[in-house]
């Protein structure tokens, strides 16, 4: 099969069911958002908390290390046989993938904080509570925004099979074409699925050279700082 015909009609396949794919691509990037979203708010607490109690944190890490090795497709299967079939199934599974490296990096990025930067807001008078808004957590955004992007491009993948478990996305024109046998349709949802991949860990990469820039000024006046209490 030429490869400039292919691409001709699968341009001319994308433009002539645009309506249908925007509509996929839309409810492919929603699913990845809540799943994200969910974990987010979840995932950085549980990082605070195994770094502030070590044996703690172990359980923690243990448990979400497991759910991470869990295959995709065998984790929505058995979420699907407790939730149902829907979107809500492949979102608890996109928050179980998307914990760890979340978890993970949050409580990475907690212990690596130089502990004279510590020091430095307890000489100034800050209560604990100020020195993980002010001091601890600021400076591990770097490693949280790393997490971040490996549990984006880790979800962008899973929901794919979303349509397995009754879940919409990109997935159901991959799994149309497959059953279908029809190349253009798997194109048709493989390529913007991998495009939103490829993009959203080169925006979120941006971001996290940003911060790390941002970490290296607030390192700075942290520094001002422990020497002016000395």
């Amino acid at each position: 099969m030429d490869f400039q015909w292919t691409l001709s009609d699968l341009i001319s396949y994308m433009s002539r069911n645009s309506g249908m794919l925007w509509e996929y691509f839309v409810s492919h990037v929603i699913m990845v958002l809540s799943g994200i979203g969910l974990a987010i708010v979840i995932g950085i607490p549980l990082g605070i908390l195994a770094s502030r109690h070590e044996k703690l944190g172990k359980v923690i890490l243990t448990i979400t290390n497991i759910l991470q090795v869990i295959p995709s497709l065998a984790l929505l299967v058995l979420l699907m046989l407790a939730i149902g079939l829907g979107a809500k199934t492949v979102i608890i599974g996109l928050l179980f993938y998307s914990l760890n490296p979340i978890v993970r990096n949050t409580y990475v990025g907690l212990k690596q904080v130089n502990p004279s930067y510590i020091e430095a807001g307890r000489g100034i008078g800050m209560s604990p509570l100020q020195l993980l808004v002010k001091v601890r957590f600021p400076l591990s955004l770097t490693y949280i925004m790393s997490g971040l992007r490996v549990a984006a491009v880790i979800a962008i993948g899973v929901v794919t099979i979303a349509p397995l478990v009754g879940g919409d996305g990109l997935g159901r024109e991959i799994y149309a074409g497959i059953n279908g046998q029809n190349p253009l349709r798997i194109y048709a949802g493989a390529i913007p699925a991998a495009l939103l991949a490829i993009v959203s860990d080169i925006v979120l990469g941006y971001f996290q050279k940003k911060l790390k820039f941002d970490d290296r000024k607030s390192s700075k006046r942290t520094g001002k700082a422990s020497k002016a209490t000395t």
